[in-house]
């Protein structure tokens, strides 16, 4: 949904489940979720909105400016990271007692490689099935400017940074460098293929735009 407020549009995602009052969060990335009772209609829920717009575009500004200038990492337990497009404790990620930054580092790399591994793995097989390819090998590797590559011998790669973009965005790059395995650069019929699978993948590719350069350690 989104509404327009003082000559700005607020866009948010509304998540209606077993609940008794409406709450509005914002994260690290600037998404808005405004989690509402079942019955909630459309109306009273940009109407709350609303509301809260001017602390909302207010939060946005200075998420922005923070994104701008990106403060340092905080290695310690109440340090905030991103996993699968949601913010977690460090402590809730990896084991953090007894260790020292450097260390705390080190295993929360391994930890993204890990997932990234893991969740490209359980979700790989079902596109390859649909699109009908199969690559000759899969890698999570390490990289600053690709979130993943498929070469002209069939090797596909995935950033492992990955593992902190949603699960939606994670499936479009995969789609994505598979359907380079039809075709290799971007014409139309690249773009048809992704959008057979993916129709509003344009969405995805705009979040790793926005929001690409949060998604580091």
């Amino acid at each position: 949904m989104k509404i327009e407020f003082e000559n700005n549009i607020i866009e948010f995602n509304v998540q209606y489940g077993n609940r008794k009052k409406l709450s509005l969060h914002i994260d690290l990335l600037g998404l808005i979720t405004v989690k509402v009772p079942k019955d909630t209609s459309e109306e009273m829920i940009k109407s709350a909105v609303e509301r809260h717009g001017k602390l909302i575009l207010e939060k946005l500004h200075t998420l922005a400016k923070a994104r701008e200038t990106p403060k340092p990492k905080e290695y310690q337990d109440e340090g905030k990271f991103l996993y699968l497009g949601k913010e977690y404790f460090l402590h809730e990620l990896i084991e953090t007692r007894g260790l020292n930054e450097e260390e705390l580092k080190k295993n929360l790399k391994k930890f993204y490689f890990s997932s990234c591994k893991k969740i490209v793995g359980e979700r790989i097989n079902s596109y390859q099935i649909q699109l009908r390819v199969k690559p000759k090998t899969v890698e999570v590797v390490e990289s600053r400017t690709k979130w993943g590559s498929c070469s002209s011998d069939k090797k596909i790669t995935f950033n492992y940074r990955l593992a902190m973009a949603p699960m939606e965005v994670i499936d479009y790059v995969i789609i994505h460098e598979l359907c380079h395995l039809i075709h290799m650069n971007h014409d139309r019929s690249f773009w048809r293929r992704v959008g057979s699978i993916m129709p509003d993948y344009k969405e995805k590719q705009e979040f790793l735009t926005r929001y690409g350069h949060a998604m580091t350690l």
